[in-house]
């Protein structure tokens, strides 16, 4: 088949897509057929031979021309079913050639799709390697930032140093000129301990000394000395850490007779962390807490509830033991940080921290004079203080882990873990007595009238000295377990009663004339109980536990 080119006219393109789509579909059609039509041609070869074979040969007659025939009609059969085969061959590879066609259209759209694909990836590229470009610029400018702050920092590491090798050489100085101080004052000290030991020999301390002991209102004087500067003075008002208004004494109300509790009035969550020390101020109407998280805590007592009032920190670690002095302005706390620490209950800076144990101290308490201070340790030492000059006058070796003490100006009464009660006269640094206890001895107490002692020891009971007589009494109780080994006991104000928290939560009061249990205060405390006071004015007890909660009972 053949087509003729026609050019088309200027008229419309629509003609001339027509003409080319005919000029392909003819293409494809002729390239279809032309197996077909090739032997379709051979075929007619055959037959216009076989024509004029027949014209110019005679004609047979008879049964020849009948066999020539038979022959003839079975070629043309033969022809017949090859052209029929064509056919169908034709047809299956014209299917074949469509398949192929639609196959490559998938093939071709698919190309394009991973080409767009390409493209967008090429252009994240590109966004990407800008934004890189970007970062880079940023790093390298951090990077010249972060030598210059090296830089910076180096210098005034190098100058931190310097000034640290300054202030050691001043301190160092200082504690020159301080004990070259000290050695003055300590011989003159030497001269007086000697005449005083030559009196104590002709008459050595007793319990009935220490119990007739008086009570001194001022600090010992020191042998005049020459002056001398300190580069680090603490500030002072009137030589004193209170103010001139504030060392009067301020009395309390005084208790004729204690009222055992019967019921909580009040109950709070007071530490974020356990409660190891309380104590009643001895005014009865200020109350103070310590706690492993290293605080201490103010509370104002009003009609039977607790006030937050203020907070006193600067400790290391957690607070082992309080006590006010008789003012009721200062607060003195033991801790587990080697050293004792003084507040005024206006300010909750300490305004004095006594250090020179190697071990925690586990309390702290007055002497007779409130410039006058003694620590028990668990490095087995007493440790006598000055708060006028915060330092350490005197040393004693106890033998054993001090738990808790009581003292007087002249003695002191120390508990300890070996199962001893022991008596120390502070004029000669020597234990003058013994007394054995029950097992580890937890807490020390002494009553008002100074006449019976209260110990508290691990074996699940409380111990009634008499320090007169040496007679002893021992208070238990069904279910009272001590529950730690720093569980405090005290006195009622009055030394009629006492009271001790126990492990199983409850607060155990017995009568001190007959040793009988008064009461259990239970349900207020689901951990062990650490410490209990009662107020001076015999009205409240307050404990608290290793779970951070406070009760403050009465019997109202």
């Amino acid at each position: 088949m053949s087509c003729v080119a026609v050019k088309p006219p200027s008229g419309g393109r629509w003609k001339v897509d027509v003409i080319r789509q005919l000029k392909r579909r003819d293409q494809r059609q002729h390239e279809a057929f032309s197996d077909l039509i090739r032997h379709y041609s051979r075929m007619l070869e055959k037959s216009s031979i076989s024509a004029g074979f027949l014209r110019t040969a005679r004609v047979p007659s008879g049964p020849e021309s009948l066999s020539q025939n038979d022959r003839l009609k079975t070629m043309t059969g033969e022809l017949a079913c090859q052209v029929v085969a064509l056919q169908q061959e034709l047809n299956i590879k014209q299917k074949v050639l469509e398949e192929q066609q639609s196959r490559l259209a998938g093939a071709q759209q698919g190309a394009s799709g991973a080409q767009a694909e390409e493209q967008a990836l090429q252009a994240r590229a590109a966004g990407v390697q800008a934004a890189n470009a970007g970062l880079k610029r940023e790093y390298d400018a951090l990077l010249l930032l972060h030598a210059a702050a090296d830089a910076r920092v180096r210098a005034e590491t190098q100058r931190g140093a310097e000034l640290l090798e300054d202030v050691i050489r001043h301190k160092q100085q200082a504690a020159a000129r301080l004990n070259s101080a000290n050695e003055r004052r300590s011989r003159a000290r030497q001269v007086t301990l000697q005449k005083d030991l030559r009196a104590a020999q002709e008459t050595p301390i007793t319990m009935d000394t220490f119990l007739n002991s008086p009570v001194s209102t001022s600090p010992p004087t020191d042998p005049p000395e020459r002056a001398h500067t300190r580069p680090f003075r603490r500030k002072r008002r009137g030589n004193s850490v209170c103010s001139v208004d504030q060392e009067a004494f301020r009395p309390g109300r005084v208790c004729v007779s204690a009222r055992v509790p019967v019921r909580a009035r009040h109950s709070l969550d007071a530490h974020e962390q356990g409660i190891n020390a309380v104590r009643f101020s001895s005014s009865s109407d200020m109350l103070a807490t310590g706690g492993t998280d290293r605080v201490i805590k103010l509370w104002d007592v009003q009609a039977g509830q607790l006030n937050h009032r203020g907070t006193l920190d600067g400790s290391a670690e957690g607070i082992t033991s309080i006590e006010f002095d008789q003012t009721g302005f200062k607060v003195l706390a033991a801790s587990y940080d080697k050293s004792a620490l003084l507040w005024r209950i206006d300010d909750s800076v300490p305004k004095v921290t006594l250090t020179g144990h190697s071990r925690k101290v586990t309390a702290a308490r007055f002497r007779g004079c409130p410039q006058q201070v003694v620590t028990g340790s668990a490095d087995r030492t007493l440790k006598l203080w000055d708060l006028q000059k915060a330092a350490c006058v005197s040393t004693l070796q106890v033998f054993s882990y001090c738990s808790d003490l009581v003292c007087s100006e002249n003695a002191v009464i120390s508990g300890h873990f070996d199962g001893q009660i022991r008596l120390w006269d502070t004029r000669t640094a020597s234990c003058t007595l013994e007394l054995p206890a029950q097992g580890k001895v937890t807490s020390l107490d002494l009553c008002s009238d100074l006449r019976q002692l209260l110990s508290c020891c691990r074996d699940d009971c409380l111990q009634l000295l008499d320090l007169r007589g040496n007679n002893r009494m021992t208070l238990r109780a069904e279910g009272f377990k001590c529950g730690s080994d720093s569980t405090k006991a005290v006195f009622s104000p009055d030394g009629r009663y006492a009271a001790a928290g126990s492990a199983d939560g409850g607060v155990y009061i017995w009568s001190v004339t007959n040793g009988d249990l008064q009461t259990c205060l239970s349900g207020k405390h689901s951990a062990s109980i650490s410490a209990v006071s009662w107020s001076l004015s015999g009205d409240y007890v307050v404990s608290v536990d290793k779970s951070r909660r406070a009760v403050l009972w009465s019997d109202i």
